[in-house]
């Protein structure tokens, strides 16, 4: 009974979090499963390890697939390249069984999970606020750098966040 109860108290955070806060799940889970990997391989349970080290190489692929690189910019390009080095160390997991490999990803993603949750205690007027503070940053970015185009932002035409989970900052 206490695990149905918990089952039902998971969904319901799921079914509630805001973007931002299911970002911080995936990268919480993420990192909980690296420490299963790294458990399994001290005890030399391969399955356990394999089945673990498939969940993290999912959920980053997960990660790196709801990258918005049109709204990203630079820091999706950079998020990919992470993703796609950290499913490459992963891999070594597997081949060599490597303990330090994914020592390295957990590292690697440990500071991305503490912004994300961050983000997440924000109330959904800031980071609506702090979405368009950097959109317009943005465009005062492409401006300056183009000379054709003026140094003032149309602030009226700037797209409000997408709902869903979208990954872009």
């Amino acid at each position: 009974m206490n695990e149905h109860a918990a089952h039902t108290y998971r969904q319901q955070q799921v079914n509630t979090a805001t973007p931002a806060k299911m970002v911080f799940m995936l990268y919480e889970k993420i990192l909980s499963r690296l420490q299963e990997v790294q458990n399994a391989i001290e005890r030399k349970d391969i399955q356990a390890r394999c089945n673990a080290n498939c969940n993290v190489q999912e959920l980053l692929a997960h990660l790196s697939n709801t990258l918005d690189m049109a709204q990203g910019g630079e820091i999706a390009a950079n998020l990919e390249q992470l993703y796609t080095h950290c499913l490459l160390r992963l891999m070594d997991v597997d081949r060599h069984n490597d303990p330090e490999a994914a020592a390295e990803v957990s590292m690697l993603l440990t500071p991305l999970r503490d912004a994300w949750a961050e983000l997440a205690e924000k109330s959904e007027g800031e980071l609506r606020q702090a979405v368009m503070s950097a959109q317009q940053g943005q465009h005062f970015t492409n401006a300056e750098s183009s000379p054709k185009s003026s140094a003032a932002v149309d602030t009226e035409n700037v797209a409000p966040p997408k709902p869903g989970l979208s990954i872009s900052a």
